[in-house]
């Protein structure tokens, strides 16, 4: 079942000046309820002004946003509302952040919601669980954590609102590779207890191919390709020609191939990789 229809969306930006640009034109496609999609496409491709589309950030010049069914703009002084439900988490997280504690950022969402302050409370701290903040850390200002705390406090933040859509914009930019994978596997674990929507815009491709059900390929504003993962990163050369590339351990499994090692195609993480080697391995005797 459909969460989310994009229908014909068009957006300029300065239409009328020099600087007249068209990042979004004539998209339309359909987004199923509880997918993780993967959303790549090179700098100014349109991704970012995509996804600020879907909860009402940005109006389209023309076409629909549709959320289950319902055209988000149907009622604009209600728009507000589609907030709630579609949440988004930017890439630099200090621009989202705002309150004098953690703890009163995260409550801000469940606190419009006129929700009793022990159910704020418990969702808060289940917020803050879910992407490894600790208590002591609730009691701090925003502005006191770490990049990456900070990062986490906005996801959390918007996690509290329990919207239908979660919108990651570059969640993992500027984390160490540990840190990096930590919070994947966290927000793959609210994803799964949540069993929400959840659209992840990213340049790792590793990130997106180790998550995604699906994958979304902008380029110049349009629709490239839709598709899983192994059919998105087996396009190598097509991939390339937008500025974009598959994951290293493609490229590299890719190689070994083309040296007469027996592999299958669509390897995208290490841990295919590893299971596709052992085999290979055991095939021969090696093991």
């Amino acid at each position: 079942m459909s969460i989310i229809e994009v229908k014909d969306l068009s957006f300029t930006y300065g239409v009328g000046t020099p600087f007249e640009k068209n990042a979004v034109n004539s998209l339309n496609l359909s987004i199923n309820e509880g997918e993780v999609i993967g959303l790549i496409g090179h700098t100014g491709s349109g991704k970012s002004t995509f996804v600020q589309m879907l909860n009402g950030l940005i109006k389209p010049d023309s076409g629909q946003v549709l959320l289950n069914g319902s055209d988000i703009w149907a009622k604009p002084k209600e728009i507000r509302k589609i907030r709630f439900k579609v949440g988004m988490v930017f890439q630099y997280p200090e621009y989202q952040l705002f309150d004098q504690t953690v703890y009163a950022d995260i409550s801000f969402g469940p606190r419009n919601k006129g929700l009793s302050e022990e159910e704020i409370d418990k969702i808060v701290r289940k917020s803050a669980k879910f992407v490894g903040l600790s208590d002591k850390l609730l009691k701090q200002s925003p502005f006191d954590l770490s990049g990456g705390e900070k990062r986490r406090a906005a996801i959390a933040g918007v996690i509290a609102m329990d919207p239908d859509v979660l919108v990651l914009d570059e969640p993992t930019a500027g984390l160490d590779p540990l840190g990096r994978d930590l919070l994947l596997s966290q927000i793959m674990q609210y994803h799964r207890d949540r069993k929400n929507t959840i659209i992840v815009v990213s340049h790792s491709m590793e990130d997106v191919a180790r998550i995604a059900d699906r994958v979304m390929v902008m380029n110049k504003g349009k629709l490239e390709m839709f598709d899983t993962p192994k059919k998105v990163f087996s396009q190598a050369e097509k991939l390339e020609s937008m500025g974009l590339r598959v994951p290293q351990i493609t490229k590299i499994m890719l190689s070994l191939k083309e040296k007469g090692f027996e592999f299958s195609d669509g390897i995208l993480t290490v841990e295919q990789a590893f299971s596709e080697i052992v085999s290979l391995l055991k095939k021969e005797g090696k093991v």
